[in-house]
């Protein structure tokens, strides 16, 4: 697997969960202050099409990493939840990464 593609899903993994973030922020100051209406329309469209861009490339690391359903869903919602994304994406870079590099992870002997 090229290492473009882990980099490709970080970024947008990243992108994703600020803007995620910022989204909340300007909702808790839509309907919590009454005010900043037009910002968090904005928002939430940029927000959307970042979120719509993160799902092809998390699914395309998920497919060539050969991911089960269950994981590859958690990724994918992940991007859905406030801060969830930082954490998801730091564990799938340390799964992934010796796909990248070439070299499998040592299978222990039991």
């Amino acid at each position: 697997m090229k290492k473009s593609v882990l980099t490709r899903y970080r970024v947008m993994a990243y992108v994703t969960a600020v803007m995620l973030l910022v989204l909340c922020t300007c909702m808790v100051f839509k309907y919590g202050f009454d005010m900043g209406e037009d910002v968090t329309f904005a928002v939430s469209q940029v927000h959307g099409f970042l979120y719509i861009v993160y799902l092809i490339f998390a699914f395309d690391l998920g497919s060539k990493a050969k991911w089960p359903f269950g994981k590859l869903l958690w990724v994918l919602l992940s991007g859905t939840i406030p801060f969830a994304a930082f954490f998801v994406e730091r564990k799938v870079t340390r799964a992934v990464e010796p796909q990248v590099s070439g070299v499998e992870p040592a299978v222990a002997k039991a």
